[in-house]
């Protein structure tokens, strides 16, 4: 007499017993590791546009009316995606602050921060990065 060969229901449900823990403990790690690689890659794309501000006001002795001017320019390269809102059209500007005279400095982008709502890893809003 032949037998069949194959799995019993017992060794399948060991196997997945086995693999749902494996998940269990991975799926945490996975989660956590994409929200740092977005702030991360947040506060690289700030730095980048707070560079190219700097650089735009030391050539031209004004700060850039908006970030399309910084790239149309080529002080950026393209205008940057924020990875937690997935647009480059949710940034903030930050208008200059006044001049030692108490008038305002020429320009409308003085600095620029993230328009995500939440709350940052570290502590703190994501949009105080």
């Amino acid at each position: 007499m032949r037998r069949l060969r194959g799995f019993t229901l017992v060794e399948l449900l060991v196997v997945m017993a086995i693999l749902a823990t494996l998940l269990s403990i991975a799926a945490p790690r996975y989660f956590g590791s994409v929200e740092r690689a977005k702030e991360n890659a947040l506060r690289q794309s700030l730095a980048v546009m707070r560079d190219g501000i700097d650089k735009f006001y030391g050539d031209n002795g004004r700060y850039p009316e908006d970030l399309v001017e910084l790239v149309n320019r080529r002080y950026l390269r393209v205008l940057p995606v924020d990875p937690f809102t997935d647009s480059s059209e949710s940034w903030i500007f930050v208008p200059p602050p006044p001049g030692a005279d108490g008038r305002a400095l020429p320009g409308r982008l003085y600095d620029v921060r993230s328009g995500a709502p939440g709350k940052a890893r570290a502590g703190g809003n994501l949009a105080d990065l």
